[in-house]
């Protein structure tokens, strides 16, 4: 049996960013690595080209009445920019004070570690083990996993006969505290252009006489909220789960304090939907918010102009059943509808997501028809948790979006069992990522035993 931490570093030595085509050697790097590893653990391993980047697929064989699980992950990895801010390599994987710092560490080679570790230990002390296994590893997810939906579709009839997926992409609040998560945000962006003058403008020769686009693009994004921070789009809501009383309880149960909250954000107030505390409005509840907003001059200095085009970048989380292009199109619409007089707008809608809600078995919202091994691996995983933490998990919804769990459910009718196995502290896309090495080694335990649980039937 492989040391998982020692593999884990030699995983983050390869510089697998996938938006950048000066990684490709990175990139084939971790693809080969992957693929190496699975075939030593007696995996049959298919490289699956792609228009970008290719999928790692590894296979346990078995007997079709034996449960079959899916486990996905990710081996691309965001930019380690600003270079200058980490304190070490980042493709050189260090280990300090119990943990590993690296990029990747934590999203998502460590937590996708857990699994492959689980997995080659169950089979190396029962190599008859009466499961089917598919590992589902994909090199665009920092990308927005354009290849993966296609690749789903093509493979459904043989994907599809799987029981669940099983994944570590999301976050838990402590070392001490895991949580399942259950249901995810939808996201679908929007990239806004206001046209004025045929070009910039003289301010002193031209300025109060035409509407200035900057002018009209705040005053335009400025409507979209009310003083509360409800959104005013006519629809917006529509669509939206309720919550349940059990999902406010778990919630409640992780003990989340907004003064702690603040401090952690550097902000001295917060400004959630009046109905909901900050806590439950990033989960339950859809956002609309502006990423970036530009035009005129941006140098040093002034330069007095009306410019001629402003714009501005924008992406809504959804949740519960709202769909992205319906939301995506009330936006369009309601911008279209404000902006005024003397200025052209355009509209376009960019990447999209759908949300994902999964009921854990035992709630009273859970659908009586829900499949008996995605049940059992509820169960299992809540009892694992509770054995190797020495405290149960909260089964929770996140804020965050990872699309590719609804396009799963969509084409392939699978649920998800998501552990989170990586924390606040980790740093996920900024500087100095790293992993709870304690965290990811009780991760193994964790998976070993589902695993374990789902051979039984």
């Amino acid at each position: 049996m492989f040391d998982p931490i020692e593999k884990l570093k030699e995983h983050l030595r390869h510089a697998s960013v996938s938006t950048d085509s000066a990684f490709k050697e990175g990139m084939n790097g971790s693809r080969d690595f992957l693929a190496g590893l699975f075939g030593e653990m007696g995996l049959n391993v298919e490289i699956v080209d792609t228009d970008l980047h290719p999928i790692v697929l590894a296979k346990r064989e078995g007997d079709a009445r034996w449960p079959h699980v899916i486990i996905y992950g990710h081996y691309d990895v965001q930019p380690a920019d600003p270079i200058e801010l980490w304190d070490s390599d980042p493709f050189e994987p260090v280990e300090r004070d119990g943990r590993l710092y690296g990029r990747g560490a934590a999203d998502n080679k460590g937590p996708q570690m857990a699994h492959i570790a689980a997995v080659a230990q169950a089979l190396e002390e029962n190599p008859s083990l009466p499961l089917r296994i598919t590992f589902l590893i994909e090199g665009e997810e920092e990308i927005g996993s354009p290849s993966l939906l296609p690749f789903l579709e093509a493979r459904k009839a043989e994907l599809s006969e799987a029981d669940l997926v099983l994944l570590s992409d999301t976050l838990s609040p402590s070392a001490d505290q895991l949580v399942v998560t259950v249901g995810l945000r939808g996201i679908v962006a929007l990239e806004v252009e206001f046209e004025g003058p045929k070009s910039d403008l003289h301010s002193g020769l031209h300025g109060g006489a035409v509407y200035n686009p900057l002018q009209a693009l705040f005053e335009v994004c400025g409507s979209l909220h009310d003083s509360e921070n409800r959104v005013t789009v006519p629809g917006f809501y529509d669509d939206v789960a309720q919550v349940e009383d059990w999902e406010r309880e778990e919630l409640a149960a992780l003990g989340a304090d907004e003064d702690s909250y603040r401090d952690f954000l550097g902000i001295d107030a917060l400004h959630p939907h009046p109905d909901y505390n900050p806590f439950e409005a990033i989960r339950y509840l859809p956002t609309l918010e502006f990423n970036g907003m530009g035009g005129g001059y941006q140098g040093e200095g002034s330069k007095t102009i009306v410019p001629s085009k402003a714009m501005a970048k924008l992406t809504c989380r959804l949740v519960g059943n709202q769909d992205p292009f319906k939301v995506g199109a009330l936006v369009k619409e309601a911008i279209l509808a404000r902006v005024p007089a003397g200025i052209k707008a355009t509209v376009e809608m960019g990447h999209e997501g759908s949300p994902y809600l999964v009921v854990p078995p035992g709630r009273p919202n859970t659908p009586e028809d829900q499949p008996r091994r995605l049940a059992k691996a509820f169960e299992a995983t809540e009892r694992a948790i509770g054995d190797i933490f020495d405290k149960p998990p909260l089964f929770l919804r996140e804020g965050g979006s990872i699309p590719i769990i609804a396009d799963m459910k969509k084409t392939l009718g699978l649920d998800s069992v998501m552990v989170g196995l990586f924390l606040p502290e980790d740093n996920l896309h900024a500087p100095n990522e790293s992993l709870n090495l304690s965290v990811i080694k009780k991760g193994i335990q964790v998976s070993k035993k589902v695993i374990l649980a789902l051979a039984e039937g």
